[in-house]
């Protein structure tokens, strides 16, 4: 065994070929939440600018902590999923699952086709060609439109900086998927839930996890 391998409950621990006591396990199960972020709130636990955190309105714990899987800027709102899993977190956010991120979004400006063709063909900014995977026009008129659009990065603000770069601005962004789970008007604007066994399954499966309901912990 060696430094950052992972034991779960069941596992026999040994130091110095005496047996270890792996009571503090028992109680240490992967717990996985989703919270509807609403505007004004960040994705940190200590910003001496903002005293209003993400953190300071989800369950406490009576070990462990809450690492949330991606970020949305204080102006973004919607969807977040948080877990006590360090592995599951670091699976779900690594490019190589290639995880679809769905947006709504609204947009002050004219939408032409050719907008359209170019952000999803890809564009050019300054860390690197980014694209929309899907654009898809969900209501509105006129410079008061709104669209859902489909990411597999996670870059630092890419939803906006796609759109600035084609010259419209983005004034409302609000994700409602992250993989295969939806945010659905059952958790209202600053409210979490804990998901179900259905969702678990199905968000533990793209990133080739088992639900075992143990999330084990760092030796």
């Amino acid at each position: 065994m060696k430094l950052g391998d992972r034991a779960r409950p069941s596992d026999p621990l040994f130091i110095d070929n005496r047996p270890v006591s792996n009571n503090k396990l028992e109680h240490l199960e992967r717990r996985i939440l989703i919270y509807n972020k609403p505007e004004g709130e960040i994705v940190s636990r200590n910003d001496p600018e903002h005293s209003n955190t993400v953190f300071q309105h989800l369950p406490a714990l009576s070990s462990g902590r809450w690492i949330n899987v991606g970020r949305l800027d204080i102006n973004s709102s919607g969807l977040l999923i948080f877990t006590t899993d360090g592995e599951l977190a670091n699976r779900l956010m690594h490019p190589s699952h290639q995880i679809e991120r769905e947006y709504a979004v609204r947009v002050m400006g004219e939408v032409t086709e050719e907008i359209v063709k170019s952000l999803v063909a890809g564009i050019e900014l300054e860390d690197g060609k980014a694209r929309f995977e899907e654009v898809t026009h969900s209501g509105g008129t006129g410079i008061n439109q709104w669209f859902h659009v489909v990411l597999i990065e996670g870059r630092y603000r890419e939803v906006r900086r796609l759109w600035d770069a084609v010259g419209l601005q983005v004034s409302r962004l609000k994700r409602v998927r992250f993989g295969p789970i939806f945010l659905n008007s059952a958790v209202k604007v600053g409210q979490w839930r804990e998901l179900d066994a259905k969702e678990r399954k199905k968000l533990l499966t793209v990133v080739d996890l088992k639900d075992d309901k143990s999330a084990g912990v760092p030796l």
